[in-house]
Formats: structure tokens, sequence, C-alpha cells
């Protein structure tokens, strides 16, 4: 019987020791088939001595601050002495302890997995992998082989592992494990994860920051630091625990660093995006350059994976003053507007006219994710409540640039990138009364002076359709006349239009064909009141050509272009500017402009603002408030915004839409984060320092009478000027006085 039981376990033991040789032969055939190639060629030494990681292109503002990125794989690389010793530590201690030891892959970890993992069920023991191994599959990913996916690809990354030990240290195996390791949320590499969590390079993190990114890369969603804290915090502690078993901490300080919370400065700059228009205008700017780099090199060059540095013309600070001023502006202003659209019936006419055309399902609530100015909400509403919501919206757009050279210093396009991504710096809306300087620039570049004067009276236009334009407070003077000075200080409508038939269509179109102005085929005289569609990029521009003596630049984004290395590929070079208006003329207009601040259309920017910087600006208006513009300067700085809804049809009834009320606000907001800081105010609110005789057309009246009576008042007055300054009541409404009431009064 014992002989019996003895053959049987002899029996037993030799079907065993045939499996597992079959088990051998088929693991070494396998493997030979796997290094011959049969499932895919293996990269050789050549291949493998050339790795370099995708890397994404950095866009960075004048200041020195990071505002995008280009990338097929968001990667950032970071250099070996960038990386803390402690971070080192943590991934050792937790993903590879023997990396030191081994050469590529580590047949002890293989026997630990087999016996604690499959034989005993304890998922504990960990995998088998190394860092090395791990490093490829990030680098050469994994293919599908059906049932045999999972022996083929890890006897391919053991394969490749040995090849690379072979020919990297282990200082440069680490590196590149570092710079391609995936860490969720589309980010790979440890330096573009650092920021994306902490807002910090890696070289600046902390212990614990460390342990939570290295925690992250078992499961990059499970131990999200975002999206799942808790669990991220004890993965970090686990960590923490693993280094202090490794040596690599004291039991204090391990102790010590688990107490502590879990802290992040989380920072995406997908969903940010602070700087998102420009960032996109600066992208397909570097495509166009990086075509000439190209051309004149025989390099090229791939911006979403070779790593460049684009460096740009935009200040954050200054941008962010101009996005917080947006914000603050359409807050308010959107309640307004609200209340103006129900009042007005505009909202229940909209409904109407939608339902018609709106299926049973664009009716039903649903939770819908929009935009407002606390960020993207949450709502029960219907498609057709959604389309409104946009439909309502007010928008507005700024665009600041540095007119001596036409650099651009900030580039809000619209509310939000991501969510309204068409740029309203670049639409085209009614300029309103913010092109009339244009015409008084060309008017004195035609022999005009600012004491010219111009008829105020209204007047049918039988030849135009009947037009009869109005000024905008609806007064007129038949019986005076209007300095040209004082008409544009004060946008009057029926003055401009006496100037642009006493100048004539083609001196106007010869200064808009020199700013490059987009012109109609339309000879109807209301272009002189702004019914001309430009842009706030097209009436920035020519501002700066009032703020620089005369001359325009265009507008520059890109300062200079680096390879990954910091070698130069493009360094921006300021284009000569063009001359649109003799030096006088810009003088002159800036000397106006400046009066149109401090007693014109645009006196709320000192009145209720307080702003003390000397400035030259104008407002503008569309008819029935559809578009409010509004453009200040100093020979330093254009500020430019455009407020309005996204189709003219949405707009206030009331003054609410002016632009001073709605545009101007947003510039004064600007202006006074400038003003507070020392640095910005030195160097973007400069003085004028115009020559006094420029100033000398304040000297003469603002209204003169006509007819015999306004002769002799003339006459008997010609020695006695009277500036504005001396009599506000001008500002308001001329005070007509007779001859005889005058020839008495200086007699006494």
């Amino acid at each position: 019987m014992k002989l019996k039981n003895q053959n049987h376990i002899k029996k037993i033991l030799k079907y065993i020791a045939v499996f597992i040789s079959s088990i051998i032969l088929s693991i070494g055939l396998l493997f030979l088939l796997v290094y011959i190639g049969i499932f895919g060629s293996l990269p050789d030494k050549k291949a493998l001595s050339s790795i370099s990681n995708e890397e994404a292109s950095l866009v960075f503002s004048s200041d020195n601050i990071l505002i995008g990125k280009f990338f097929a794989e968001n990667r950032t690389n970071i250099l070996w002495e960038e990386v803390p010793v402690h971070l080192k530590n943590a991934l050792i201690a937790t993903e590879d302890k023997r990396f030191y030891i081994h050469k590529g892959y580590d047949t002890q970890s293989y026997l630990r997995v087999l016996l604690k993992s499959l034989l005993f069920g304890n998922t504990s023991g960990g995998g088998g992998s190394t860092l090395t191994q791990q490093l490829v599959k990030n680098l050469y990913g994994r293919n599908d082989f059906g049932f045999l996916s999972i022996p083929v690809n890890k006897i391919k990354e053991i394969i490749i592992a040995s090849r690379i030990e072979a020919l990297y240290t282990k200082e440069e195996l680490l590196l590149l494990y570092l710079n391609s390791v995936p860490f969720g949320e589309n980010v790979y590499g440890v330096e573009s994860a650092s920021h994306r969590y902490f807002n910090k390079s890696a070289s600046q993190l902390k212990i614990e920051e460390s342990a939570v990114l290295v925690g992250l890369l078992k499961a990059n969603t499970y131990f999200n630091p975002r999206l799942n804290p808790k669990n991220s915090l004890e993965r970090r502690n686990m960590v923490l625990n693993l280094m202090e078993k490794e040596h690599y901490l004291s039991a204090e300080a391990a102790d010590s660093l688990q107490k502590l919370p879990l802290k992040l400065n989380y920072e995406n700059l997908d969903l940010k995006a602070t700087a998102g228009y420009f960032v996109y205008r600066v992208k397909k700017k570097t495509l166009e350059l990086l075509e000439t780099v190209k051309t004149n090199t025989g390099k090229e060059y791939n911006l979403e994976k070779n790593g460049l540095k684009i460096y740009t013309t935009l200040n954050m600070q200054v941008q962010e003053l101009a996005s917080e001023a947006i914000k603050k502006q359409l807050t308010s202003m959107q309640q307004l507007l609200d209340k103006e659209l129900e009042n007005h019936q505009f909202k229940k006419q909209w409904y109407a006219k939608q339902k018609l055309q709106a299926q049973h399902k664009d009716l039903q609530k649903r939770k819908v994710e929009v935009l407002d100015w606390k960020g993207m909400q949450t709502k029960n509403i219907s498609k057709l409540d959604s389309l409104w919501h946009y439909y309502k919206m007010l928008n507005a757009a700024v665009l600041i640039t540095n007119p001596k050279n036409g650099a651009v210093i900030s580039w809000v396009g619209g509310n939000h990138f991501r969510t309204l991504p068409f740029d309203m710096v670049l639409s085209h809306r009614q300029i309103a009364s913010a092109f009339k300087p244009v015409l008084y620039a060309t008017a004195l570049e035609n022999g005009f002076t600012p004491c010219t004067y111009l008829e105020n009276e209204e007047k049918k236009y039988p030849e135009f359709e009947n037009w009869e334009p109005k000024n905008f407070d609806h007064t007129s003077s038949p019986d005076s006349t209007v300095a040209l000075w004082y008409a544009l200080v004060h946008s009057m409508n029926l003055p401009t239009v006496d100037l642009y038939f006493k100048l004539g269509r083609e001196n106007l179109f010869n200064t808009c064909n020199k700013l490059n102005f987009p012109l109609t085929a339309d000879d109807a005289p209301s272009i002189a009141l702004g019914t001309l569609d430009l842009s706030l990029y097209e009436i920035v521009k020519a501002y700066g050509a009032f703020a620089n003596q005369g001359q325009t630049n265009e507008l520059l984004m890109i300062d200079k272009i680096t390879d990954a290395k910091g070698n130069i590929l493009y360094m921006g070079d300021t284009p000569k500017p063009k001359e649109v208006f003799s030096i006088e003329t810009s003088q002159l207009i800036t000397a106006i402009l400046q009066k149109a601040i401090d007693e014109g259309t645009g006196t709320k920017i000192r009145n209720q603002y307080g702003i003390e910087a000397a400035l030259a600006g104008k407002t503008g208006t569309a008819q029935n408030y559809s578009d409010a513009w509004f453009i200040a300067y100093t020979p330093d700085l254009v500020l430019g915004t455009w407020v309005g809804a996204s189709t003219p049809d949405v707009h206030f009834y009331s003054g609410n839409g002016s632009g001073s009320s709605l545009a101007l606000p947003i510039v004064a907001q600007v202006l006074k984060g400038i003003e507070k800081d020392d640095v910005l105010r030195k160097r973007y609110l400069t003085s004028f320092a115009l020559p006094d005789d420029i100033y000398s057309f304040m000297q003469c009246e603002p209204y003169r009478e006509t007819g015999i009576e306004g002769f002799f008042n003339r006459l008997f007055n010609s020695g006695s000027k009277k500036g504005v300054d001396k009599d506000k009541k001008d500002k308001k409404k001329p005070v007509k006085k007779s001859f005889f009431e005058k020839l008495f009064k200086r007699n006494q």
C-alpha cells in the first residue's frame, strides 16, 4: 500500500515536472518569437540611443508667467539637477526599491508577484515591473495580441529594458521616467504635474507634495488629489511610510508629515484660460514664423512636440486687471439689461418666435452647464432657455497696446475662451462716435483748424433718403456755429456732418485706406457719425497714430521664440512705423481728446472713477445702444474696449447702453489698477508734454453767432476772446447775448 502511494506521488510529481517544463519551454519559445520580431520589431541600439520625450511648447508673458501650452501630450521636461532628492527617494521607495541593483528586470520581484499575488492571492505583493520597464511602457505603449497580450508585452518590456540599461545610467533612466510618466488629466511628466496640482516647478516641491505626485502614479483618477482628496491623502501617507521603511525619512519626520492636511494650488490653463484668446492668436502667428524659419534654414519644428518657448509682449498683470474689470462691469450691467429686455417685451417676443420652430425636446428641462460670471454653473433648464441665456448675454473685449512699437499688452477677446471662442477683438461692429477723431484729424490734415466753425443746424438730405441727423441731446443752434474742437469734445453730430460735406468723402476715404479700414461702397454721409463697421483691433491701432506722433505700428505679439535648448529661432523686430497724420495733427487731436476726457463725453473717468493720469480718449455709442466703445490713450498706452451682445438686436433701451456707461467703466477699472502699481504707472501713464501753442485753440469761443448781429459781436469782441475753461456754461448750452447787451456791458 505504501509502495502504491509512493508511485502515485511520483506520477503526480512527474506530471507537475512535465507541466512546469512545458510552461518554461512555452515561455522560452514565446520569448524567442518576441525577440526575433514575430510580434513586431523591437527598437535597436541606435533608436534607443536617441530617445527623447515629446515636449509641449510653452508660451510666456512679458512678466515671465506661463500663459499657455501647445502639445500633443502635455509634457514639460525637467533637468536632473532640478529634481528634488526627496522626489527621487519617494519614487524609488514606492515603485522600485531595487532600482539601483537590477539591470532592467527584477527576477526577485517576479518571484514575489508569483508567490504572493498569484499563488496566495495577496495583492499587496505589488507589481513585478521595474521603473525601467514602466519607462518602456510609457515610451512605446502596449499592443493588442489577444490572449497573448500580457505575456508578449511583458517580454517586450523586459528585452527593451535590458537594452536601455546598457545604454543609459541609472540617473538618466530615472530622469526619462520622471519626464514621461502620466499623471492623469492629460498631463505627462513631473514638471507639468507639479504646475497642475501645486502651481510651482517640481524643483520647489515639498516632501509631502512629492509624495502626493508619486502616489498618483498607481491610479491617476482614483488618487487624483482634486477629484478624490481622501484617497489621495491616504495614498500620500502610504508613500511617506514606505520612505520611512527604506530609511529615506526618520520615523519622526514621517509621522509629522503624515499629520499635515492635503493642500493643493490647482492651476489648469485649459480651464482658466485668462489669456486664451491671445494664446490662440500667438499659436497662429508662431506657425507662420516657423514656416519662415523652415524656408530660411531648412530646419522643421513641430509646435506641439519640440518644446519651443514663445516669449510674448502680453503683460499678465494688466491682462488680469482687464479680465477682472470686465467681470465686475458685466456682472452688474447684465442684470440691468435683463430687466430692460423683459420690460420691453423683447424676451417674450423672442421665446414666442423660437417656440414656433422648436421641437418638444427643446422645451424639456434638463441639467445643463452654462457660463455666467460665477463660472460654469449647472442649471435645470431647457435647450431654449440655454439658447436665450447666451443670446442675451453681454460680451466685452479689451485690447491694450503700446503705440510706440505696436506691442500687445492685453488681449481679452470675450467672456470665456473655451465656452465662447469667437474673438470679439476681431469682430466688426458699428464703430459709432469713436470714428469721429479720424474724420476730424483728416480735416486738420486738409487745411481746417480747431477754430474752424461748423454749422449746428438740423437739416434733411433728400438725396440721401431724407436723412435727418440729430445731436445726441436733440439740441441745435441754427443762429450760431460751433468751433471744430468743441464739436469733437462733445461729440456733436450736426457739426460733424457739416464737416464731412465740407471736407469731402474722398479725403476721408484716403485716410481710411492709410489705416487699412474695410470700406463700404455705400456713399451715405452717415459714415461721418460712425456707421462703418470696424473691429477693436483696427480702431485701437488707429488711435495709436494719435498717441505716437501720427505714426501707426502693426500690432506685435511675439518677442522671441527659442528651441528647447534656448537657441533663438526668431527675434522680434519692430517694423518701420507708417505715417498717417502729421505730428501737428496728432498733437491737436490729442489736445482736443484730452478736453473730451476732462470736460466732454469722457468726464466719468475723472468724476466717477477718480483717474488722475493724463489721458486723451473718446466714447462711442452705436444706434439703439447696440455697441458701446471707449478708447483712451497716453503716449505709452492705448486702451480700447467694446461691449455688446452677440447680435445687435439685443441692446439696452436707455443710456445704460452708452459708451460712457457701459464701456468706459472697464477702461477706468484697468487704469485704476495701473495707477495703484508704481511700476505699471511709471511705465504706461506718462504725460503728453505737448507744446503750449497746441492748446491755443482753447482761446476761441466754442460758439459763434451768425448773421449781421454776429458780425457786430465779433467786431466789438475781437480783442476779448474768452477761453472755455473760464465759462463752464459753454459746455452744456450756448449763452447768446445781443450786440447791444454786449456793447453796453463793455462800456460799463
